[in-house]
């Protein structure tokens, strides 16, 4: 059975993975292009050469783009249809669909989101090469951090569900949760380079772009993974 989740879980992630290339093609592609022209016109205004390409533009937002979504939304997929595998019985919720939704919407906010509200994404030319190495293992180790707050949580709300009823074990766990992130969020360094005259529009549109993404990458694949696993679990063969 988890081999066949597995599938599925691939094939969800895939789907989803074409759906956020459409989209990052449509809103997040315009705000590169516009970060790489002020980075560009930045470069002539101090008299240096620009960087020569090793992969031209027009693979990059094509081709490139298409197989870094696909492997994305595929590798994702095979993943949470292993996690789905290991919390189905163990969380209050057992039919698939409203599983595979919940556990998306989890996704989404421990890997996706909080994330986001400390390292936000940054366009091209926003960021020092010199700090690219420890704002990268900072980013990760949020996320590590996130995932297991949000395994603490989810056991703490197990073992309060019985005495205080789901509801209030919700919020108790998710008032652990916020007030666990918060504590981390303060002990974690912040970065502030943004070069002088980046414009403000423009980071704020590329921001929401990939918050964008995010969003429909967790909810196609929670929906259409909820949908397949749904038809798999009522049919082994």
């Amino acid at each position: 059975m988890t081999r066949i989740l597995l599938m599925r879980g691939m094939l969800a992630g895939l789907i989803a993975g074409l759906l956020v290339f459409a989209l990052a093609r449509w809103s997040g592609e315009p705000q590169v292009e516009r970060a790489i022209a002020f980075e560009t016109n930045m470069d002539r205004a101090k008299g240096e050469p620009a960087e020569p390409e090793m992969v031209s533009r027009r693979i990059q937002s094509s081709l490139g783009l298409l197989t870094a979504t696909i492997l994305d939304g595929t590798a994702v997929g095979g993943i949470f249809a292993l996690v789905f595998a290991v919390a189905r019985g163990r969380l209050p919720i057992t039919a698939p669909r409203p599983l595979a939704a919940l556990l998306a919407a989890l996704g989404f906010v421990c890997l996706a989101l909080v994330p986001a509200l400390k390292y936000p994404a940054n366009p091209p030319s926003v960021g020092n090469p010199e700090t690219i190495g420890v704002r990268t293992a900072a980013f990760f180790l949020l996320i590590a951090f996130s995932v297991a707050c949000m395994v603490l949580s989810l056991q703490l709300q197990r073992r309060l569900h019985r005495r205080f009823g789901g509801w209030n074990s919700a919020l108790f766990a998710a008032i652990f949760f916020i007030a666990g992130m918060a504590l981390v969020f303060h002990f974690f360094p912040a970065f502030d380079e943004v070069p002088s005259g980046f414009p403000v529009t423009l980071m704020w549109n590329f921001r929401v772009a990939a918050l964008e993404m995010q969003v429909l990458l967790w909810s196609a694949l929670g929906f259409t993974f909820g949908w397949l696993a749904d038809r798999g679990l009522k049919d082994p063969a």
